[in-house]
Parts: C-alpha cells; structure tokens; sequence
C-alpha cells in the first residue's frame, strides 16, 4: 500500500494511477532484490514504515545508477513527486540510455470503434430467469457444475429409499394363523400347553378338599 492510502482525512492528495506507479515500484525492487523494501512482523509498525522510513537498498546485489534511480522515482512519498507512467517508459534503465525506446500509443495502440449494427446485435436473447439463478450460482460456488444437482440427487435417493422400504421381500414366510380360541379350545388348551397350570388347580382342589373336612365338626355341631 502508498504512504497516501494509509493516511485518514478528506484533505489528502489520492490518485489510482499514483498507487499503481508505487505498486510497480515495489514489484521492481522485490524483483531486483528479493525481498520487499518494508518489513515488519507487526502491521501498525510495518504501516509507519510506509510513511516514514526512506528506501535503503543493500550491498548486494550492485545496482546501476540508472535503476536505483527509477525505483526510488517510483517509490516516492508524495504521490505528486512520483514518476508518471509515461517517465516510466521513457526512464534511461528502461530504454538503455535511449538505444531501445519502447513504441508510441501512435504506433503500438489503435482506437477502438463499435458500430450501431454491433450494438444492436451484440444481445440476441435475454435469458430467462432461472438461467440467471443458476449462472449466478455456479458464480458464487466458482464452479461450472449444477450446483442444484446434489439436491435433486438427495431427494431422489431419499424418495428411493422409501420405496425400498415399502416393497415386501419375497423371502419372507408369514407364520401360520391358529384357530379361533372357544371356551372349550381355551381351557383345553391351557391344560395341554400349560402343565404348570394344571398342578396349581390340583393342588387348589385339594386345599378346598381339607378346608371342607375341617369345617365339617363345626358345622354339625352348630346344627345340634
């Protein structure tokens, strides 16, 4: 960042084209050197720095005086001071002293002109709205794939796996239906299968059996 985008106030020189000379500038001196000119582990430290510290350039490697030169020209604090593009290209280091100029806008750039006819025909068809949702999308995941895939495929699986549950194996066997249960079935059937029961009402008969035989004295005496 320039020392004029780290300072606050409406009363400060900006310009867009002054940032990008000291962004060339450092870009150049990290190529020469290897490293940035401002280092620092701490960002309120590295940003006085910026703005305070000069450009110190290191013993090694040795730089001509024509490249010291347009890098310090770039990496001027004033953005007023700072070199412009077209002293840039017309810097001693970039065209060696003048035996390699770099080609004019006249001869290395055109102007650019665009018919009515391509105007008018350079939208066909408006796409629809959904084709916007989806190209949006795919944008915002910077993806090209349908992003809505995933779901679809999720709801299929999911209405799949209903299906599957709802079909009845063909392996499976249902157990066979007993008869309606009767009294007689009933008590029959508990005799039979339940032996258990069968010794607690024998054992029943025969509590009721001496229970009578010992009341019996008692009754008859009560009579008399």
């Amino acid at each position: 960042m320039a020392p004029e985008a780290l300072t606050e106030g409406a009363n400060h020189f900006y310009s867009g084209r002054a940032q990008d000379i000291w962004s060339l500038g450092i870009t150049l001196y990290a190529f020469v050197i290897g490293t940035v000119p401002f280092v620092d582990n701490y960002i309120i430290a590295l940003h006085k720095k910026i703005k305070n510290d000069s450009i110190v350039f290191p013993e090694a490697p040795i730089l001509s005086d024509a490249l010291r030169d347009i890098i310090l020209g770039m990496l001027k604090k004033d953005p007023g001071h700072r070199l412009m593009l077209h002293e840039v290209k017309t810097h001693a280091w970039v065209t060696v002293d003048g035996t390699n100029r770099m080609p004019s806008e006249q001869e290395n750039c055109h102007l650019v002109t665009v018919t009515e006819e391509e105007i008018e025909n350079c939208v066909r068809v408006i796409p629809r709205l959904d084709t916007l949702i989806l190209v949006k999308a795919m944008g915002h995941r910077k993806r090209f794939g349908n992003p809505f895939r995933n779901k679809l495929s999720a709801q299929s699986s999911i209405r799949d796996r209903r299906k599957s549950s709802s079909v009845k194996d063909p392996t499976y066997v249902p157990p066979p239906s007993s008869p309606p249960l009767t009294a007689n079935n009933n008590s029959n059937s508990m005799k039979v299968d339940r032996p258990e029961i069968k010794c607690i009402e024998m054992n029943l008969t025969g509590l009721t059996l001496k229970v009578d035989e010992a009341l019996q004295p008692k009754v008859e005496s009560a009579r008399q």
